[in-house]
């Protein structure tokens, strides 16, 4: 199994995305929504998919969503931090709150 084999889709009305394999639940990444911010909280994957793409699978999905909406991104979850630690393509999408005293 890749990647390729997981379907993410967006469920908002449980503010999550899904991953699903063969139809079965393999994981779900939280989030909320504010304007212009999506806040990725929560990964997890279910034990008997573990290590077969299906986190990377919503971590790229919800970053990808993110872009192409123009959202910036706040990594709450540890997997999706490390994530976009390994894929610095998304480094850019981060939240970094301007107005600080380091911006002074």
């Amino acid at each position: 199994m890749s990647e390729q084999d997981v379907e993410v889709t967006d469920n908002p009305g449980e503010n999550r995305y899904e991953a699903r394999v063969g139809g079965a639940l393999a994981g779900a990444t939280q989030y909320k929504r504010a304007p212009h911010v999506v806040a990725l909280l929560h990964t997890e994957v279910e034990p008997e998919f573990e290590g077969r793409g299906v986190g990377g699978a919503l971590a790229r999905t919800a970053l990808d969503t993110a872009r192409a909406a123009g959202d910036e991104v706040v990594p709450v979850c540890p997997f999706v931090a490390g994530y976009i630690h390994q894929h610095p393509e998304y480094q850019p999408l981060v939240y970094e709150k301007k107005g600080g005293a380091k911006d002074r």
